[in-house]
């Protein structure tokens, strides 16, 4: 395999976030790498490409819609026809929605699961014939902590990241006599305002969450983001574990990229009961509230009666 500065790395949500930390930081280390930048917004994109220029990268960006599918096939023609070759695909672009799955409706479950799976699933499909020609690759996943442990109103999340990496460990056996390498990165809260976001993100999916069964864990979510801020990676420091990845010689199936992830997952997958952990969750989440609430309104319900 060639050295990484030779190489030439496909990024996709490079425009913010982990996927502009990550092109800065193969620009400033790797000289002189090339990038394939990819994101909806070409402005964002222009200036994480431009300080990577500075630094002796060349670097074509490739604004995309991950939405739709025949923008993902023509970013991977788009670097194939510039740089004759994808050396290392990092399928960062996602998104999380926050909300209980009853509420979440059909058009927005199915924008979860295009961006978060079937975008990277297409450049992967893409790019898997040209990799394989040219002696081999490597495949990198962004996933989640929420893909190995479902949460209450993250389902649609957890289940798109659970998705990915079902495909991630099926293509990593696959590919393996190619000399594919195929790894996933679990971040756990990174501080790119994503609880903030996804509680933002509520106002458009669930109308009047305070009328639902759901309003008490709702009025939780407003302020989740205070409780794992403490514990929050920054998206450099989770890049970091992406060039891991990228320049491990034998890289790992998986790599956790949150402080004690490796301690929560053991306990929550291998030692706490599957009751234990529910309750965790749904205390953490407020479910607990809504069932308190719940109750009263039930038993209003009664008094009226």
């Amino acid at each position: 395999m060639l050295s990484l500065s030779e190489q030439v790395v496909l990024i996709t949500g490079a425009s913010t976030g982990i996927g502009a930390a990550l092109a800065k930081i193969l620009a400033e280390r790797f000289n002189p790498i090339r990038l394939v930048l990819a994101a909806r917004d070409a402005d964002k994109l222009e200036k994480v490409a431009n300080h990577c220029r500075q630094l002796g990268a060349e670097v074509l960006v490739v604004p995309t819609d991950l939405e739709q599918t025949d923008q993902v096939e023509a970013l991977a023609q788009a670097a194939i026809a510039k740089f004759g070759r994808v050396d290392a695909l990092v399928n960062n672009a996602g998104y999380g929605q926050m909300g209980p799955i009853e509420l979440i409706p059909h058009q927005a479950a199915a924008r979860q699961f295009q961006i978060n799976v079937l975008a990277p699933l297409a450049l992967i499909r893409s790019l898997i014939p040209l990799m394989r020609d040219r002696g081999g690759g490597r495949i990198i996943n962004i996933s989640s902590l929420g893909g190995r442990m479902a949460f209450p109103f993250g389902g649609l999340y957890s289940g798109s990241k659970f998705a990915l990496e079902g495909l991630s460990d099926a293509l990593r056996m696959e590919l393996a006599p190619f000399n594919i390498k195929v790894s996933v990165i679990e971040p756990g809260p990174v501080s790119t305002d994503f609880f903030i976001a996804a509680a933002q993100a509520v106002e458009s999916t669930v109308a009047t969450p305070e009328r639902t069964p759901y309003r008490a864990a709702f009025e939780k979510l407003k302020d989740l983001e205070k409780h794992t801020s403490s514990r929050a990676w920054s998206a450099e420091r989770v890049a970091e574990a992406i060039v891991k990845a990228l320049t491990d010689s034998h890289p790992r199936p998986r790599y956790i990229a949150a402080t004690g992830g490796n301690f929560l997952v053991f306990m929550m997958t291998k030692v706490l009961s599957t009751k234990i952990v529910d309750r965790f969750w749904q205390r953490f989440y407020g479910i607990n509230l809504v069932a308190r609430d719940w109750q009263k309104h039930r038993l209003g319900l009664k008094d009226e009666v």
